[in-house]
């Protein structure tokens, strides 16, 4: 059984988190911790907050997704406020990879999207699912990008990854999509 990482209350399999904004470290946490951290303060410690959102009328085009050049087709976008910049991060077999690569076309995307605008730094990310013919952008709590990276690591096989991997990536948006939380 997890524990909350401040004050060791037990918790249940779905609980909250707190994300450590220089270290980008996620804890667990109970309800009555998070409450603690849920605004900006002096510490470093923030809330992740629990709901995610679809953005139907999202608009990016496929030249500038290329532009970003993220070499595989899903990613997620945290604004990291002790970088002051928004980082670019990847999925994968060894789990979540940060883009080193220039985000130039960013500002064009924001400038188009203003509910980007609207995204809580460091613990709201854009995630973007561009797999196959699927063309899917969500405002969602950063630490369901993480759970979707840890599910890649633990499901991946061989080269392509494996049919599991693929069913369960596929579940996790249809969740995603239809409940608004994966």
């Amino acid at each position: 059984m997890e524990r909350c990482a401040l004050c060791g209350a037990k918790l249940e399999h779905e609980h909250r988190h707190l994300i450590d904004v220089m270290t980008r470290q996620l804890s667990c946490a109970c309800e009555a911790c998070t409450v603690l951290f849920a605004h900006r303060g002096e510490s470093s410690l923030r809330s992740v907050g629990r709901h995610a959102r679809r953005l139907p009328e999202f608009a990016m085009s496929d030249a500038e997704w290329e532009a970003l050049r993220i070499p595989i087709g899903l990613a997620f976008f945290v604004y990291d406020s002790a970088a002051a910049r928004i980082t670019a991060f990847y999925p994968g077999p060894a789990g979540p990879t940060e883009s080193q690569l220039g985000l130039e076309a960013w500002g064009g995307i924001a400038a188009r999207n203003p509910e980007l605008a609207a995204m809580e730094p460091d613990v709201e990310a854009l995630l973007v699912n561009r797999m196959g013919s699927a063309r899917d952008h969500y405002l969602t709590p950063v630490d369901r990008c993480y759970e979707l990276a840890g599910m890649i690591r633990m499901h991946w096989r061989g080269l392509s990854g494996g049919d599991e991997v693929w069913r369960q990536i596929d579940g996790f948006f249809t969740r995603l999509r239809e409940g608004g939380n994966a």
